[in-house]
């Protein structure tokens, strides 16, 4: 693990103190030493043997090392782990998390486990409050402080998973959690075994349609060995319409009490006697959370940050509202501040049901133009609604929000969507884009369209493909048109923007091509053009398999060479990802680079 660890520990050494530094140093030294010699059966077992080699704590108190970690990562869900921190203190003393030597975390059986001292098993449904046990873990004395440094940035993961030290593993879908809990009761009691599975949860992740049918389920195969505890906060991203209701849970859970969530000894009470008395049910936990995302303080001298595409969504559609007289009906999941949605056209949020900010949409008036605004990967959760939302309405514009590579919005859409009759996708980078894809839907409502939302931040090309979003244009000057190309660069949304950067900062001078459709029509005589291309290059900042290059290769037959991102679903910062796969401007310029050396070489 120590090679895991070490570069992104040393990369985050401008945002540590002295002793951070010091200290990192020498667990590092430890690292090396221990493993020369010791073989641990499990990474806690080996992150506790470095934690006891240094066992120097920085911080005695969890929330202030939740606070540094997210300070040195410069982002994560701060405000969710610090409000589910006294829950998570109430698992540890009640011994339900599993310790160091424990291969619970390894394992898919049911049985008991060492960590939970044979009192029950613990799922962590609330996926993104990892760094909370890791804090926890930290101050006592079980984790090292190097691991801490490289959150979000390309070492220790900020979602539950069984690597480190969780039963369970979540990869993008909130909800899921309950329903690894209900299998999770289910088996137990169908090998007759007594023990209880905690599940906790959030009161924003309990919006999820999966949630409903989980509780459901577990009342009817009488389950009573789930013990539901919810952090309530009353928030997901954005405040919830209502609390979650008690009477609700109560009715498919046998009972619900409620406590001080701030507390941990009165979670712990109140946890403690759900589990030694008889039956299943839910315990409420009030708490408080601020703000969703964290952020560092802006620097007061540096000039304010370009907001990112994303964010510009919410004021071009007021525009097209104001331009064409169309009535918009806004649905969306807790998306509404990364859209721009707020004081800019009015919305309804949802939560976390993405399938219900589809259903919403399916009896509106025909010409109410309907858009769902949601996040590259929640709308894999309602995919069956948008198959029906996409074949029965028209109008229909859902803006898929992308930070992510190959996991982002083109390519989920792609591999949804692409085989579904009547969608388009899209990647606008320019308000004029954006606004000719609204354009095109207005013309051909029966047909939806899918516009990828980059939420990055970035200067707008000078040229785009407003004039025909179905098309390509050259960005810089256009080759003449008499001309053979020897070579050529072809691009799909946002990486054009970095290409073109790439291809502007190092004077090379390229033909580059761009487009926003995914699927773009290419006139006949450009397509003879490229196929005599002698070197021809595609690239994409979405998943390569039948992606945008591929796609182009087999429709037109064209000899290009695919690049962009490949399988990447890893939580970490968007410049870590950009480096990772190729897509740094430097190593665009690289490629470019060595399409001009073919030519001279041809």
């Amino acid at each position: 693990m120590l090679g895991r660890f070490e570069e992104p520990a040393r990369a985050a050494r401008p945002r540590l103190t002295p002793d951070e530094a010091r200290v990192i140093e020498l667990e590092l030294a430890e690292w090396r030493r221990l493993g020369e010699r010791y073989a641990p059966a499990t990474p806690l077992g080996e992150l506790a043997a470095v934690a006891a080699a240094v066992p120097e704590r920085l911080y005695r108190d969890s929330a202030k090392v939740l606070l540094r970690m997210h300070e040195i990562a410069g982002s994560g869900n701060h405000q969710s782990c610090l409000s589910s921190l006294h829950l998570v203190r109430a698992c540890f003393d009640l011994g339900l998390v599993p310790g160091p030597g424990d291969r619970a975390g390894q394992r898919d059986g049911p049985g008991p486990s060492a960590g939970s001292a044979g009192r029950a098993e613990l799922v962590v449904g609330r996926g993104h409050i990892a760094p909370s046990f890791y804090a926890e873990r930290y101050v006592r004395g079980t984790f090292p402080f190097t691991p801490l440094a490289t959150l979000h940035r390309d070492g220790l993961t900020g979602v539950v998973h069984r690597d480190w030290g969780f039963r369970n593993t979540m990869r993008y879908s909130l909800g899921v959690g309950l329903a690894q809990a209900v299998s999770l009761a289910w088996e137990l009691r169908r090998q007759g075994l007594r023990r209880k599975v905690v599940c906790l949860a959030g009161d924003g992740e309990l919006h999820e349609g999966v949630t409903f049918e989980c509780l459901r389920f577990a009342h009817e195969a009488g389950l009573d060995n789930l013990v539901l505890v919810v952090d309530g906060n009353g928030k997901g991203i954005e405040p919830l319409r209502a609390p979650v209701s008690r009477e609700y849970l109560s009715h498919y859970l046998g009972h619900a009490v409620e406590t001080d969530g701030l507390a941990t000894e009165a979670v712990a009470k109140s946890l403690r006697a759900m589990l030694d008395g008889p039956g299943g049910g839910a315990l409420l936990c009030a708490t408080r959370k601020e703000g969703h995302s964290f952020k560092l303080p802006p620097d007061p001298d540096a000039p304010p940050p370009r907001p990112s595409f994303a964010t510009t969504a919410g004021p071009l559609l007021a525009g097209l509202q104001k331009d064409t007289g169309r009535r918009l009906a806004v649905f969306t999941g807790d998306m509404a501040a990364r859209f721009g949605l707020p004081n800019a056209v009015p919305y309804e949020n949802t939560g976390l049901a993405e399938t219900l900010s589809l259903g919403l949409t399916l009896s509106l008036p025909e010409e109410t133009v309907k858009v769902v605004a949601t996040d590259a990967m929640y709308y894999m959760d309602s995919l069956g609604m948008l198959t029906e939302a996409t074949t029965s309405i028209r109008h229909l514009l859902v803006l898929a929000g992308r930070s992510w590579g190959a996991w982002g919005g083109a390519a989920n859409s792609l591999n949804l969507l692409d085989q579904i009759t009547g969608t388009r996708v899209y990647e606008p980078v320019t308000a004029a884009e954006f606004r000719s894809c609204v354009r095109r839907l207005l013309a051909d409502p029966a047909t939806a369209h899918v516009l990828s939302m980059v939420d990055a931040r970035f200067a707008a090309p000078g040229e785009d493909c407003a004039g025909d979003v179905d098309a390509a244009a050259w960005l810089g000057a256009a080759p003449d048109a008499a001309a053979d190309l020897d070579c050529c660069v072809i691009t799909f949304g946002y990486a054009g923007v970095l290409v073109a950067q790439a291809n502007r900062d190092r004077g090379l001078g390229v033909p580059q091509l761009h487009c926003t459709a995914l699927r773009p029509e290419l006139d006949p005589a450009l397509v003879e053009r490229l196929r005599r291309c002698r070197a021809l290059l595609s690239v994409e900042y979405n998943g390569v398999s039948c992606g945008f290059g591929e796609g182009l290769r087999s429709r037109y037959l064209l000899p290009l060479t695919p690049h962009g991102v490949r399988s990447d679903i890893r939580n970490c910062v968007h410049d870590t990802q950009l480096s990772r796969h190729g897509m740094t401007p430097g190593a665009l310029a690289g490629r470019l680079r060595a399409l001009r050396e073919n030519e001279a070489a041809g």
